[in-house]
């Protein structure tokens, strides 16, 4: 690219570049992870009570359950990283420690799976919740049955046998059926119904070895409508969603593959089914924004984290029964419990304010990665979270290469490309990217991964043909 063209490179030529459009992305938000909230400001100094945690009911069980619930997705390694990316050793030691900090703060709903932290979580809590009483904790599990050689009967059935066997218990306070929507009715259908796992499930709710039945929901709505048109014969006793205050309206504006949360909620509600809330800084981004945005919420209240806003948003909801957070550090567990201990609901003009910040943040887009890894392995090694992360880093912090005459230009330029070679091994760029397609099918996001991919390639070889 010669000088001449690269003075008209603004923001809106940036995203053609790129390929994504302001109507069909997500918002400008950062792609950190949430194990480093750098905007979520400096935590109250204030002792956290010990028994004001708020808890809300399971009409079925009548179970008292903590409306905040421990996401065990991210648990801490030895080597102070998440094992949810990592394949260091988890500390135990630190699981362990969390696990009573947040027990004696009236914690007492924890969310695992037997994918959750590749394949290691499970044991972990197990350990760690085994040390006591077992009316003290409630223990939520799913069937992730998502490869097709653990769909037949007999692989799914040990999947299940084994969690228990995993958390040392004998039986499960809440069992979900996990990813539902996720390759449609086919997959559904496949997963659950034709090799008998529902009916089984059933049966064992029956005979008391799963107390909580119910499931997550992820993408196709052909499928949550359906399952919830069922209802009357299943007596689902929970659903798992994804709401937040920035889906609650424009989930299907970030990818029309989603649906908004306030559908979602609204349908349990007519049916009196509680929701259990997945996702509510959308992995970790609502924790991350803008520096305009952190602002806002500052100024508003210069006393709380911009995260505390998203909790205190899913949590106001009178229908959801806990609101799940994978917390892999102290400091995220203390942070959530000022929100919660005890929950102050937002008000209705609070809530207008949140609405009207998410329309703000509709107008700077990224791509609506959630950092999930579902893409992951690429058969080439392409490390696509890493890209996409970056790409929505650099938006979120300004570091966006825009007009020739822009004297911010080649700071902007500079701070991309050398932040790309740090943040992705140069093997695992976007420049390797085949476009195989192998990985699409796998993104709850819907995002055309490839295309994306070889767009942000496009433009990093035109940022990389400047002269400096």
């Amino acid at each position: 690219m010669n000088k001449d063209n690269h003075q008209t490179i603004n923001r809106r030529d940036f995203l053609k570049i790129v390929g994504i459009s302001t109507a069909t992305t997500a918002p400008l938000l950062s792609g950190c992870s949430s194990n480093n909230r750098a905007n979520a400001g400096t935590s109250s100094s204030t002792p956290i009570p010990t028994d004001q945690m708020t808890h809300r009911t399971t009409p079925s069980t009548k179970d008292k359950v903590s409306i905040l619930g421990y996401g065990c997705m991210r648990l801490p390694t030895i080597a102070k990283s998440s094992a949810r990316e990592s394949d260091d050793e988890i500390d135990q030691e630190m699981v362990n420690r969390l696990t009573d900090y947040a027990i004696e703060h009236g914690v007492n709903y924890f969310d695992t799976s037997p994918a959750y932290c590749k394949g290691r979580s499970e044991h972990a809590v197990g350990i760690a919740l085994s040390r006591y009483p077992r009316d003290k904790y409630y223990i939520a599990t799913k069937l992730s049955n998502f490869s097709p050689d653990t769909w037949s009967r007999e692989a799914s059935i040990a999947m299940y046998h084994n969690s228990l066997k995993e958390l040392q218990v004998d039986y499960l306070d809440y069992m979900l059926l996990h990813g539902i929507g996720m390759g449609g009715m086919e997959a559904y259908e496949n997963r659950y119904v034709k090799n008998g796992i529902l009916d089984f499930l059933l049966e064992e709710r029956k005979a008391g070895r799963i107390r909580n039945l119910g499931f997550s929901y992820h993408g196709d709505i052909e499928v949550f409508d359906y399952l919830l048109s069922k209802h009357d014969e299943y007596q689902w006793d929970f659903v798992q969603i994804q709401l937040n205050y920035l889906d609650w309206k424009h989930a299907k504006e970030i990818n029309p593959r989603n649906t908004d949360a306030e559908y979602l909620y609204g349908e349990l509600q007519k049916r009196g089914i509680p929701a259990i809330i997945m996702e509510p800084l959308l992995g970790g981004r609502l924790s991350n924004v803008h520096d305009h945005i952190v602002a806002r919420l500052k100024q508003r209240e210069p006393g709380r984290s911009v995260a505390s806003w998203a909790f205190r948003f899913a949590g106001s909801f009178p229908g959801v029964l806990t609101v799940l957070s994978g917390m892999t550090y102290m400091e995220h567990l203390q942070d959530n419990l000022r929100s919660f201990c005890p929950l102050q609901p937002l008000t209705e003009e609070e809530n207008h304010f949140l609405f009207d910040t998410a329309d703000l943040m509709m107008q700077y887009p990224t791509v609506p990665c959630n950092d999930c890894k579902y893409c992951m392995p690429c058969p080439y090694g392409i490390d696509i979270p890493g890209i996409l992360l970056h790409y929505n880093k650099c938006v979120n912090e300004g570091n966006v290469p825009q007009g020739g005459q822009d004297e911010n230009y080649r700071e902007a330029r500079r701070a991309y490309l050398i932040g790309y070679d740090r943040s992705v091994p140069k093997l695992r760029q976007a420049d390797h990217c085949t476009s195989c397609g192998q990985c699409n099918p796998h993104c709850p996001q819907g995002i055309d991964i490839p295309k994306v991919l070889q767009r942000i390639d496009h433009f990093v070889e035109q940022l990389k043909q400047e002269t400096l």
